[in-house]
């Protein structure tokens, strides 16, 4: 009987020390070998301010592609040519376009090959590319994206109107009847004439500007979100080609911006939620507030960083249960702002200062030093203390962020870009508790 009661609390305590073991990730879980494998929640960082800026990026806007130029000036007269956009592997050329009578803003797409050969048209008759500038290739060169919505003045569905004689050649006048070519041997080795790509039929069109993709051979143009109501701008691929990070805002959020915009006589700069759409259509939102700062992914495409005014936040883009984690930087920011204020005018004193007012001019720089030491600075003191406007991930453990104050007017000479800084966040793994 004794024997049995040892038995039974051998296993308990084994039991117990397995429950134990289960419920300490420490004890089970090995240290990552990359932060990929490190959850945004568990991310340490690092703030160093005023550091150089991130190498410059690669890609440059490109020259016009002088192939698809001649192709346009010699057989399409009625169709200007906006830009070509070469693919990573330089192997497709996507060519923006548009009619003499499209509408301001309103652009097509053909796909290219290198050599200036018209391989397929992209866009049917009934759909509108918008915002040209932010179009651009999944890194592994095996698929594009861009925003449109339906053409003004079409309805989804509509087709290009069609020469009845050309689509039949059966119905002719009666002066001129159709030949009978039933009896006519045809000699199929003769080479027949090539046709021209006509533009695809059948794709969902919306009221409202929605992701689109298509392969790079010119096929499969698809409507990758279908949010009537909700527009698409700004997106990003993923370094492994797997994903999007966008914004998006509701058509009613979108007209009160431009609004206030107009108010002010400033360029209109849309702001939208962040949200990762997968190649496959699926797709969630990330964040619930508005920002206008294009977000931007770790290169090991684990995880999305964007920007909130003075905050960072790193959202896990994959997994069964991914976070989030917001970084504030407004004190970092404000410290740091401080001091670049007072090494800006020491330089200035330096250069204006006579001699004889140097000893008091660093007497009253050491005051105030010391003074600030101990409190916040004000930020309506300080004005190199601005919002961030850019981020640029380029190492897993490196987030590059730049803060300037930034005036963009429909007047060009009453535009502002000044106090610009970069700065950057040095992630480290957070060992569990």
């Amino acid at each position: 009987m004794s024997l049995r009661i040892k038995f039974l609390g051998i296993a308990v305590l084994c039991a117990a020390a397995v429950s134990c073991q289960n419920q300490n990730p420490a004890l089970t879980t090995k240290p990552p070998s990359a932060l990929s494998e490190v959850a945004a929640a568990r991310l340490n960082f690092r703030y160093e301010p005023d550091v150089p800026g991130p190498p410059e990026a690669t890609g440059k806007t490109e020259e016009r592609n002088s192939a698809v130029q001649a192709d346009f000036d010699q057989g399409r007269p009625e169709e200007v040519l906006d830009k070509t956009l070469s693919s990573p592997d330089k192997k497709r050329v996507l060519v923006v376009y548009h009619h003499a009578n499209d509408l301001p803003g309103d652009f097509r797409l053909d796909m290219y090959a290198a050599d200036g050969k018209l391989l397929k048209k992209i866009t049917p008759d009934t759909m509108a590319v918008r915002f040209p500038e932010t179009i651009v290739w999944a890194p592994d060169s095996s698929t594009a994206a861009f925003t449109a919505k339906v053409r003004e003045g079409q309805t989804d569905g509509e087709a290009a109107p069609v020469n009845p004689q050309i689509a039949n050649p059966a119905v002719n006048s009666n002066e001129n009847p159709a030949p009978d070519n039933s009896n006519v041997e045809v000699d199929v080795n003769k080479a027949l004439p090539t046709s021209t790509p006509t533009a695809p039929t059948g794709i969902l069109v919306f009221r409202t500007l929605q992701l689109y993709t298509c392969s790079a051979a010119g096929e499969n143009t698809k409507a990758l979100t279908q949010n009537e109501g909700l527009i698409y701008f700004y997106y990003v691929w993923a370094p492994d080609s797997s994903a999007l990070a966008a914004l998006a805002a509701t058509a009613r959020e979108w007209d009160f911006v431009e609004h206030q915009a107009d108010g002010k006589g400033e360029i209109f700069t849309p702001l939208g939620r962040l949200r990762v759409v997968e190649k496959n259509g699926r797709e969630r939102r990330l964040d619930d507030a508005l920002t206008a700062v294009w977000p931007v992914w770790s290169p090991d495409s684990a995880k999305i960083a964007d920007a909130f005014d003075t905050q960072v936040r790193i959202y896990d883009a994959a997994g069964n249960n991914p976070s989030q984690a917001a970084i504030p930087l407004r004190n970092q920011l404000l410290i740091s702002s401080q001091a670049y204020d007072r090494d800006q005018q020491k330089k200035l004193d330096a250069a204006n200062a006579s001699n004889a007012g140097s000893d008091a001019n660093s007497s009253v720089n050491a005051n105030t030093e010391q003074a600030a030491a101990t409190t916040l600075p004000d930020e309506k003191s300080l004005v190199s203390f601005n919002p961030i406007i850019e981020l640029n991930w380029t190492a897993d453990n490196i987030l590059y962020f730049r803060t300037a104050y930034v005036k963009r007017m429909k007047v060009e000479a009453d535009s502002r870009t000044s106090f610009a800084r970069w700065h950057r966040l040095v992630f480290s793994y957070q060992p569990a508790a």
